[in-house]
């Protein structure tokens, strides 16, 4: 599918946060091209490290997932879905060069899986929102039991969603645009000297 003539900018943004949060299901829903994803089966091995909280999960993301979608016409959002795993950070790092901004998705029925990622994009100083993605068997928390929990600064937004939803999921890139906008510094005019 081509980028329509309308179409102003663009953004690379990661979709982020531990296995099975619902990063590749999330650049699926909003993806307005075919995503492509390198979801590979989980072997043995990778069970007895990997914490699942869906047992019905057999895959896992290996590279990347990868979408496109298109906002009011005009902003084209790259997405580059990250692997999971800790143990793949390097690609993780890889990534990450040239995005703009990060959506990090977490999942509160274990919040500790998320303190890697968050971490990650600290040291990397990249931007980023919190989307705590809905899942049925969820425990509660109120928005300052998860600030708290997962130390996040006052300014970092912290949103809700159904990654098999699209207005949700958009809701959530939508809030990390705005975050990334208004925390955005003035481009720096050019120094000339005249002789």
């Amino acid at each position: 599918m081509f980028v329509n003539p309308t179409v102003t900018g663009s953004a690379k943004i990661l979709i982020v946060g531990p296995i099975g949060v619902g990063k590749t299901t999330m650049i699926g829903t909003v993806s307005e091209i075919k995503p492509l994803s390198t979801e590979a089966v989980m072997t043995q091995a990778g069970a007895l490290v990997d914490t699942l909280h869906s047992p019905g999960k057999t895959t896992t993301t290996v590279a990347l997932d990868f979408g496109r979608i298109t906002i009011d016409g005009a902003l084209v959002l790259y997405l580059f879905g990250t692997p999971g795993q800790q143990r793949f950070l390097p690609a993780w790092r890889d990534l990450a060069r040239g995005a703009l901004g990060a959506l990090a998705l977490v999942d509160t029925r274990d919040l500790a899986a998320s303190f890697d990622a968050l971490g990650n994009l600290e040291d990397l100083g990249l931007p980023f929102a919190v989307a705590v993605n809905s899942f049925p068997d969820s425990p509660p928390y109120r928005d300052e039991e998860l600030r708290t929990a997962l130390d996040l600064l006052p300014e970092t937004p912290l949103v809700r969603c159904d990654a098999r939803d699209l207005r949700s999921s958009v809701g959530a890139l939508i809030a990390l645009l705005t975050h990334l906008i208004n925390t955005a510094r003035p481009a720096v005019p050019a120094v000339t000297e005249s002789w």
